[in-house]
């Protein structure tokens, strides 16, 4: 198997040493480089010294110009605003891109589907293959278990993520709305304050929890009279984030170009 050269956007935050780390222990994966925004203090450093194991022989750079150039792949774990000039690179070079960044909104994926044109792109709100499993789960249970059983979704993360619900959180209500052929845009409900009255029959519910250094934690709830069925999904270590983000990318090299999920890449039939 020839190796694939593995490129990371945001590369200097916890998921890009994590992802240097995991490329360095993969089989068929090499590390092509790394960048970040302009101006912090690891610019120019090692990357395998930045993520604790040791030269790598690749520098953290500034700008993502030379990476999408000469890498095979790009990971992007960065920021939503960030995506768009990425997604254009990825795009006129062809690059495949692997999208973990969270709290994306329209433009963000409006940006992502004009790159699917050009090259293979894959996007998940959660690259952890069991929690890509656990949302196949949750979609087929959605299907047999009729609106006698709420649907109730519950996330923690550490204090420090910024967006709420998780992404995590989003791709199980997604896949609980699809389940029942619904949009969850159209019984989503989160936030609930004061007094908000009964709860509406067939809404799907969220509850966001921050604290400590949780990496995360998902349970769907699946609660009828008498009976209540939970489904919970705890992540240790951001190392199966990387795993899956990785597994990605060594799927995503010559792929035609398109927009793909995790479950294209797990071979999960979506039907």
């Amino acid at each position: 198997m020839s190796t694939v050269k593995i490129g990371l956007a945001g590369a200097a935050g916890r998921m890009g040493m994590a992802l240097v780390r995991q490329i360095a222990a993969t089989p068929g994966a090499a590390l092509a480089g790394g960048f970040d925004r302009p101006g912090i203090p690891p610019i120019g450093r090692d990357l395998g010294d930045l993520a604790g194991i040791g030269p790598a022989g690749v520098a953290l750079a500034d700008d993502g110009l030379e990476l999408f150039a000469g890498a095979d792949v790009v990971i992007d774990f960065s920021t939503p605003a960030a995506l768009h000039g990425n997604a254009e690179l990825a795009a006129q070079n062809h690059v495949p891109y692997i999208v973990g960044t969270t709290g994306l909104g329209t433009e963000e994926f409006a940006a992502l589907k004009r790159a699917a044109r050009h090259t293979a792109v894959v996007q998940s709100y959660t690259m952890s293959l069991g929690v890509v499993l656990l949302a196949a789960t949750v979609r087929k249970l959605a299907a047999q278990l009729d609106e006698d059983f709420d649907i109730e979704i519950v996330e923690m993360h550490h204090r420090m993520k910024v967006d709420a619900p998780s992404g995590t959180a989003i791709l199980l209500g997604e896949a609980a709305a699809a389940g029942r052929g619904v949009a969850l845009a159209d019984v989503k409900d989160s936030g609930r304050d004061g007094l908000t009255g009964q709860r509406r029959r067939g809404a799907i519910g969220f509850a966001a929890l921050r604290g400590g250094n949780v990496v995360g934690e998902h349970t769907v709830i699946f609660a009828a009279d008498n009976e209540r069925l939970e489904l919970t999904h705890k992540s240790a270590d951001r190392t199966i984030f990387a795993r899956g983000a990785v597994r990605a990318a060594l799927w995503a090299k010559g792929r035609p170009p398109g927009l793909y999920t995790m479950n294209d890449v797990l071979g999960l039939d979506d039907a």
